[in-house]
């Protein structure tokens, strides 16, 4: 695509969808603003509106938060049908956690914990599938903070894979991307998550809160590096093309 195009795209703003009045874009947004984006951000939770086109949009995010996909309030409803906008008119379209598994009952898939109950609440090692490994450079541990799991849409290809929740990374027709995995904390919020999200470590498989600390000094680096060509490729289109020094930081 010529950079004109990028350019114009640029002119209009990512929607931002949060979940909590406190809630907040964090490493996503600043590198989107980097990238030169705009953010429109809404929280329906808090009775904003979500538009009924994304035409003034380059795309939208929908980050996590702690309610279930599984849940009857309205807004969860509306927002999981809301997402027939970005699916119908092929704009990118990135889901994080909930957003992910959002996206995934917008395609008829199911949304559950595991039948042990077990979590993933701190850093897990990540998998890449052949499909992913073509698509780019993965790091080797993400981190996460939920206790259910969804299955993999008809039609989507599977791109990473975890060993508690299996699927951990998809693209759904090109435009649409779901992670469950969180890349978008910054140091604040992870200090905020750890401190708020206490009472979840005694859940089976949760790691301990110095754990999540611990694991932010070591993986947090290639995790960043990461998002960064990440949403360049959601957004931009961009295929994977990670200088030596960015390969360095990814492998380890």
């Amino acid at each position: 695509m010529p950079t004109d195009c990028f350019s114009t795209k640029r002119n209009r703003p990512i929607l931002i969808v949060l979940h909590q009045e406190r809630s907040s874009p964090g490493r996503v947004g600043q590198l989107l603003v980097e990238k030169g984006y705009g953010l429109d951000i809404r929280r329906p939770v808090l009775g904003d509106r979500l538009p009924s086109t994304l035409a003034g949009h380059a795309g939208a995010v929908v980050f996590g938060g702690p309610m279930s996909a599984n849940d009857p309030d309205d807004f969860v409803k509306a927002e999981i049908d809301w997402l027939d906008v970005p699916l119908k008119e092929k704009r990118p379209f990135l889901g994080i956690c909930l957003g992910a598994q959002m996206l995934v009952r917008n395609l008829g898939g199911r949304v559950k914990p595991n039948d042990d109950g077990s979590t993933e609440i701190g850093w897990y090692p990540l998998h890449t599938t052949e499909r992913g490994r073509m698509l780019m450079h993965w790091p080797k541990m993400v981190y996460h903070f939920h206790r259910e799991g969804f299955d993999l849409p008809r039609g989507a290809e599977l791109l990473a894979e975890g060993d508690t929740y299996r699927n951990q990374a998809f693209r759904y027709n090109d435009h649409a991307w779901g992670l469950q995995f969180h890349a978008e904390l910054t140091r604040a919020m992870m200090h905020r998550w750890v401190v708020h999200g206490a009472h979840r470590f005694i859940l089976p498989n949760a790691q301990q809160g110095r754990e999540h600390l611990e694991g932010r000094m070591l993986f947090d680096a290639p995790l960043k590096a990461w998002l960064n060509e990440f949403l360049d490729i959601v957004f931009e289109g961009k295929s994977a093309k990670t200088a030596p020094a960015a390969r360095a930081v990814l492998s380890a």
